[in-house]
């Protein structure tokens, strides 16, 4: 690969594209809770002093955060709406989970790495502080839990 085609996906200036089940929800500025943890359990082996053995336990993946400008659309919202509330309870009190994707873009519009998330759904929404006196851009926020997520080939 040259440089030159290096240089043009640089991720400066990059969006992230926000899909469930295939369906555009948005395009973001700021993604928090991409990770993952995995407990480690130590397990003491008797005659060996000299160290205990450290093995893989259980993942926990923490809640992810979107943050983009206000829009006018309320895709964010109506998609909150059908997990919760009113909406929740006309669909029997039975929760639909999602694949959720988060796609990062280049400043010129390029898909350069995308990661799906299982069993996706939104646990809060917070919009945006009023202040007369202020001059920062009025910013929504979606946070989302999940079961894990996976590295998508694009």
């Amino acid at each position: 690969m040259s440089n030159d085609a290096f240089e043009s996906d640089r991720i400066y200036g990059a969006t992230f594209l926000f899909e469930i089940d295939g369906k555009e929800i948005g395009r973001f500025m700021e993604v928090n809770g991409l990770q993952v943890d995995v407990e480690v359990e130590d397990i003491q082996e008797g005659g060996q002093n000299g160290y205990s053995h450290k093995l893989p336990g259980r993942m926990s993946w923490p809640n992810l955060t979107l943050k983009r400008g206000i829009t006018q659309n309320d895709s964010l919202l109506a998609w909150l709406n059908k997990s919760s509330g009113e909406g929740f309870a006309g669909n029997g009190n039975k929760l639909e989970r999602g694949t959720a994707a988060i796609t990062l873009l280049s400043a010129n519009g390029k898909r350069l790495r995308s990661w799906n998330f299982d069993g996706a759904f939104p646990v809060k929404w917070t919009g945006p502080t009023f202040a007369a006196g202020s001059s920062e851009m009025a910013t929504e926020e979606l946070e989302i839990a999940h079961h894990g997520f996976h590295a998508r080939d694009l």
